[in-house]
């Protein structure tokens, strides 16, 4: 049998081999959005075995053995590295018809020459297999990351963080990716979780201040701003589980942020006041610096009590949320960047498909008198979404209600260094999307326009969309 990942693996008509061979494949990779380690990078981390590399922290893996009734013990447990290879090994047969399935065989493909399909019989094989080649010294961190073609990696990081890592990779003599932070402000926007109140005193240490006021506060906050730009940084971002608005009046905001940093729960509309006018704010101070500002939502975590107390978050137990608004407030959230003069280019990323639509179209009622192609994005299908069905999805919904050609295309939202397959596999769904419109006579084929579309889409438009100089 031949390799199940083939040249035109997805490709469905002879036009979509052309645009993916001829003008994506090859284009670098300009990973805007991910959560790599920084200290992996700057110490050039070499990994021990397959299992290192490829299953720890891959909570889309977890779900999928805890869904095929592995053990914990070989998902996060104590189990040995081989053992668990050999239980997501045991595991990969019935990811049929899942994305897991998909990339779990490009990366083989791509990164160990692993033309056999993984399933119980051939673990052993290409454990080994992969572990001989992770002993050479062009498999570490910095050595994956250059095979990969990568341009620009932005990692996601909290604002009291020094970013000492991210200056030891920009000294590194042989190592000319740009890899630069992300502000990742969530814990200090979330005044009704346990954690904002160790982030206020964080931030009171590392900015050497005693906060008396919400203003002295938010003065901190774009303090962080700025210390992260004098560090390279030009992207935000935002997790948010569901899009805050509440109008306020500025005096009201002081005993917010007062009760919360007290550990006091506050109402729902004191929550939504307090977020709004913090992302009001920060909206002001990226745009002030040309940063772009990313919005995630509709995630519903840690959802497994008895699980989060074992494992703590991010380990696999987050779905898609349904907040039953959705319109009315990213609209009016956005309305009052506008009004503000603060709106910064904006990339939204919706996590529940049913809002699609809403967001192609809600895009288009910002995008004026900037003069920036695409200011307002439509982000990437992501996490449940980074499927081929969620992609497609996505972009036919951008095509619909926008303009596809100014999209700024794939991101990673990885803490894998070989999941730049991601950015491959989304390139080949692209390429066969725009193939099959050229087929179906829905658009010319003019090599022209094509190739600007491809090209632009795979790495153009974030090159030029993010403020950010490319070696």
């Amino acid at each position: 049998m031949g390799s199940f990942i083939h040249e035109n693996f997805i490709l469905q008509s002879k036009t979509a081999h052309n645009l993916y061979h001829q003008y994506a494949k090859n284009m670098p990779i300009y990973d805007y959005h991910c959560h790599l380690s920084p200290k992996d990078i700057a110490e050039n981390r070499k990994f021990n075995n397959i299992t290192e590399l490829w299953l720890e922290g891959d909570h889309y893996k977890w779900r999928a053995m805890r869904a095929h009734g592995i053990d914990e013990q070989y998902i996060t447990g104590d189990a040995s590295a081989k053992d668990k290879f050999a239980a997501w090994a045991k595991t990969v047969p019935y990811t049929l018809g899942n994305a897991l399935y998909h990339w779990t065989h490009i990366e083989l493909k791509n990164y160990f020459s692993v033309d056999e399909l993984l399933n119980e019989e051939t673990s052993e094989k290409i454990w080994n297999q992969c572990n001989e080649l992770l002993k050479q010294d062009d498999y570490s961190v910095q050595g994956l990351i250059k095979r990969s073609n990568v341009k620009v990696i932005c990692t996601t990081d909290d604002p009291t963080d020094d970013l000492n890592y991210h200056e030891q990779i920009a000294n590194l003599p042989d190592f000319d990716v740009r890899v630069l932070p992300t502000f990742r402000p969530d814990k200090g926007l979330e005044i009704n979780k346990e954690t904002f109140v160790p982030f206020v005193k964080e931030l009171e240490k590392v900015t050497n201040t005693s906060f008396s006021s919400y203003g002295e506060y938010v003065q901190a906050l774009e303090g962080r701003v700025q210390y992260f730009h004098e560090k390279g940084c030009r992207v935000s971002d935002h997790g948010l589980s569901e899009i805050p608005f509440a109008t306020y009046d500025n005096s009201e905001l002081d005993s917010i942020f007062q009760a919360g940093r007290n550990g006091e729960i506050v109402s729902i509309e004191d929550e939504k006041k307090f977020k709004t006018a913090i992302l009001i704010v920060l909206a002001k101070a990226y745009k002030e610096r040309e940063w772009a500002m990313q919005i995630h939502f509709g995630a519903i975590r840690n959802n497994n009590t008895k699980m989060f107390k074992k494992l703590g978050p991010d380990a696999g137990f987050d779905s898609i949320s349904d907040q039953g608004e959705v319109a009315a407030p990213l609209n009016a959230l956005l309305d009052a960047f506008e009004q503000g003069d603060s709106l910064p280019k904006t990339i939204l990323y919706n996590l529940n498909p049913i809002y699609n639509d809403l967001i192609g179209t809600t895009i288009q009622n910002f995008q004026a008198g900037s003069g920036i192609a695409g200011k307002i994005q439509f982000g990437s299908g992501w996490w449940f979404n980074d499927t081929k069905p969620g992609m497609i999805r996505q972009l036919s919904s951008l095509a619909d209600q926008g303009l596809l050609m100014h999209f700024v295309g794939m991101l990673t939202d990885s803490r894998s260094f070989i999941s730049y397959s991601r950015h491959e596999y989304f390139r080949r769904i692209l390429c066969n999307l725009i193939g099959t419109w050229v087929e179906d006579g829905e658009i010319p084929n003019d090599p022209a326009l094509l190739k600007m579309m491809v090209e632009n889409i795979c790495y153009n438009n974030a090159k030029n969309y993010f403020s950010i100089d490319v070696n």
